[in-house]
């Protein structure tokens, strides 16, 4: 009877720890997505500011 109960016992720490890994692992994820959304902006703030330059440089040479 104590081996029954004991398994049941472990059952929803081992669901609990499941999820409080799941929720880790999709803070993690999001995260990356924030770092590779940031890093989009700025590459493209870059070619924006390249592209700017690059006009200005044309109208000051006609």
């Amino acid at each position: 009877m104590s081996y029954f109960t004991t398994r049941s016992m472990e059952m929803p720490y081992l669901y609990q720890e499941l999820v409080v890994d799941r929720i880790q692992t999709l803070h993690r994820e999001a995260e990356e997505q924030r770092l590779i959304s940031r890093m989009s902006r700025v590459q493209r703030a870059r070619r924006d500011v390249r592209r700017a330059t690059e006009r200005l440089n044309r109208a000051l040479v006609n």
